[in-house]
């Protein structure tokens, strides 16, 4: 049985949407990069590091489970933080989330993407 196509909005620090479709089960993360969103992930998803950082959109954040305390902390690293941000590569894709839009930070620790 094939799995469910999920929409995600990208909205890049000049308000470029980009939308893309990704599965249930895949993070944030996996999608942006296959549909060349630029998010470096830096560490592959391993949560090392904060360079898939998102600003989850409203009234979607409230549709994602608390992040863990791991992913807080990679969280104060991130550049541009927000009460609504999450690293990409801890948000898997459910259903619920259809449509869901998120904003790309203004950079990076490793690079400004404005």
């Amino acid at each position: 049985m094939a799995k469910a196509s999920v929409k995600v909005i990208f909205i890049d620090a000049k308000g470029r949407r980009t939308e893309t479709v990704g599965k249930v089960g895949e993070s944030i993360l996996d999608v942006a990069q296959a549909h060349d969103v630029n998010i470096e992930g830096a560490c592959e998803g391993s949560m090392a590091c904060s360079t898939c950082h998102v600003i989850v959109q409203d009234p979607w954040f409230d549709r994602l489970p608390d992040p863990k305390e791991e992913e807080e902390d990679m969280l104060d690293l991130a550049f541009d933080l927000q009460e609504t941000s999450r690293l990409g590569c801890q948000v898997l894709l459910t259903e619920d989330l259809d449509g869901m839009e998120l904003q790309l930070p203004r950079g990076n620790r490793n690079v400004l993407l404005g």
